[in-house]
């Protein structure tokens, strides 16, 4: 008999054994449009008792503790065990401890799953632009590469695998968004598109990319910034904020989570 999580999505790369991740689509919940079906949102205007149900299927599939942030578009870090409460804030967060499972909530930004080789640690964080970007080029996947234990391992032993997101031919940006990005060189415009005056296209996939490859980061799988990774026109498959928020009011909420099983 198949469950809602036989077609979910989980990382293809070359992570040991015990390291698990599972990304969820819009499918296998109980939410009634335009949450339908798998909104894992608490802060959408869905009904609770929709939501707690999604979150306990969720939790069924994982098996260790699903430990939802409060996620601000910032870069701050949490370490995460057996005592992490619910709705911690924070965009980023590190376990060693295999009853908690690192998850990040997204419906268009980027969700980054890490782990090292050995299998020692995970890691997962919020990717939306702003987050990215961070403050004087400290976002938060250079924070998360500065938190312990992940500034410890070595960049060749770091692993990461980067979920759906809004896609490069959907994700059109303001000269704010350019300029976080492009004024202090860091080698980004070709991962801006000019659309029309005082618009363009941007990769966010690809500039998290570049931000992992500064980082001394190479080992990086999934999302390869192609369409079919597009949270925007795959609406079959997953929420999409940016897609739905103008014609239908709201988005449901997709989850990405990683964990060490014992």
């Amino acid at each position: 008999m198949t469950s809602p999580a036989d077609f979910w999505l989980r990382a293809i790369w070359p992570a040991p054994p015990h390291v698990r991740t599972l990304m969820t689509d819009r499918h296998g919940g109980v939410s009634t449009p335009p949450w339908d079906s798998m909104n894992l949102g608490d802060h959408v205007g869905d009904e609770r008792a929709h939501t707690q149900i999604n979150r306990q299927r969720l939790q069924s599939a994982v098996g260790a503790s699903v430990v939802f942030l409060n996620q601000v578009h910032g870069h701050q870090v949490v370490h995460l065990n057996a005592g992490s409460a619910q709705g911690t804030e924070a965009d980023a967060c590190v376990a060693t401890d295999p009853s908690v499972a690192c998850t990040i909530m997204v419906a268009d930004c980027l969700p980054v799953l890490m782990c090292d080789t050995q299998g020692q640690w995970v890691a997962a964080a919020h990717a939306g632009w702003r987050g990215l970007a961070g403050e004087g080029g400290l976002g938060v996947l250079e924070s998360l590469r500065g938190s312990s234990p992940v500034g410890q391992t070595r960049a060749e032993d770091i692993l990461v695998w980067l979920g759906p997101c809004i896609g490069p031919q959907a994700f059109e940006v303001g000269a704010e968004v350019v300029a976080a990005f492009c004024d202090k060189g860091s080698s980004a415009e070709h991962l801006f598109k000019p659309l029309r005056p005082g618009k363009w296209l941007a990769d966010l996939a690809g500039l998290a990319r570049l931000r992992l490859r500064q980082l001394g980061i190479e080992r990086v799988y999934g999302n390869n910034s192609q369409s079919d990774w597009c949270t925007v026109t795959n609406s079959v498959r997953f929420f999409s904020h940016r897609r739905d928020s103008p014609t239908l009011g709201q988005s449901g909420r997709m989850a990405a989570c990683i964990w060490l099983e014992p």
